[in-house]
């Protein structure tokens, strides 16, 4: 297998959503109408991740748990943005639905069913995903439910033994209120870099900047890099923040997936030996061509390679 910085491949272990995404223009009123634009989109963190990571050229593979209602649109979703799905079909249970409503500003609050997706398991897994993968990236859904925790603790532990790179993305501060801070830290010590963003890094750190919760994340985790929204990102390794970058102006209509978005323009640049500071500026781009369009996952028919050339000589 290779290593990171080598161009090797990317393996999700994530969520598949059906996202209702529902723009409203005026305050979602109680016990009445309010009128929005909805669309209906693929969606969930670790497929948004693992979509827009393929559409900026990168080798990825997804496993995912399916529902027995969508499992053959949300494949063919993947398999369009470059994606190799590993999904398994559940009989009994829809595909993970998410009712986002989204305000003028573009911020948006969520009502979440995790159906199949919840009941991903070390069943579901095998040791021969890792093959050609340079590095293993979890996101933090899963570990919030029993089955998915011991499938993350055994891939972590099949990759730590092949000498793949392991990250992870926090997922959201409810959750990992419930599941508790201490035990997502120890649960997921195997991994070398933590994506939170900003609520996620202070929770996780009890600091009261985003620079202090990277410094701390990172004495934990190795690398921590803050994602920040509109305001950019930075990076800490080892105790010490070694890069930030700017945010990428951009006109917001959804933040949906921007976060999976910004980890996937990072991790597929530094896959490709990038440094923190040109993989925080590849993660800022990809996050702000997210923002600007509906739903979390990439265009068809976008040559991101061309748009965002990531150089790292």
């Amino acid at each position: 297998m290779t290593g990171p910085g080598r161009g090797g491949g990317l393996l999700v272990i994530g969520d598949v959503v059906t996202d209702v995404v529902a723009l409203h223009g005026s305050p979602v009123m109680s016990g009445t109408d309010t009128a929005a634009d909805i669309v209906l989109r693929p969606g969930g963190s670790g497929a948004n991740t693992a979509a827009w990571a393929a559409r900026l050229g990168g080798d990825v593979r997804l496993l995912a748990r399916l529902g027995y209602d969508s499992s053959e649109w949300h494949t063919t979703e993947l398999v369009k943005t470059g994606v190799r799905p590993h999904t398994v079909v559940d009989p009994d249970r829809p595909t993970a639905v998410v009712i986002a409503m989204v305000d003028k500003s573009g911020e948006r609050s969520m009502l979440t069913n995790r159906g199949a997706g919840g009941l991903i398991s070390e069943a579901d897994w095998d040791p021969s995903l890792l093959d050609g993968v340079a590095r293993l990236h979890l996101s933090g859904y899963v570990l919030f439910a029993d089955p998915g925790l011991g499938l993350a603790r055994r891939a972590m532990a099949d990759a730590a033994e092949a000498g793949v790179a392991i990250s992870v993305d926090p997922a959201s501060t409810g959750p990992l209120r419930d599941f508790g801070v201490e035990r997502f830290i120890k649960e997921t010590a195997p991994a070398g870099l933590v994506i939170p963003n900003l609520a996620e890094a202070l929770l996780l750190s009890g600091a009261g900047s985003a620079r202090e919760a990277a410094v701390r994340l990172s004495e934990r985790y190795g690398t921590a890099v803050v994602k920040l929204g509109a305001d950019g990102a930075l990076a800490a390794v080892d105790g010490a923040v070694v890069a930030s970058a700017k945010g990428v102006s951009a006109e917001v209509v959804d933040s949906t997936g921007a976060g999976d978005a910004f980890a996937a323009g990072f991790l597929t640049a530094t896959l490709r030996g990038a440094d923190e500071q040109a993989a925080l500026e590849a993660g800022c781009r990809a996050g702000a061509e997210c923002v600007a369009q509906v739903g979390g996952r990439p265009r068809y028919g976008l040559d991101l390679n061309r748009l965002y050339p990531i150089h790292t000589d």
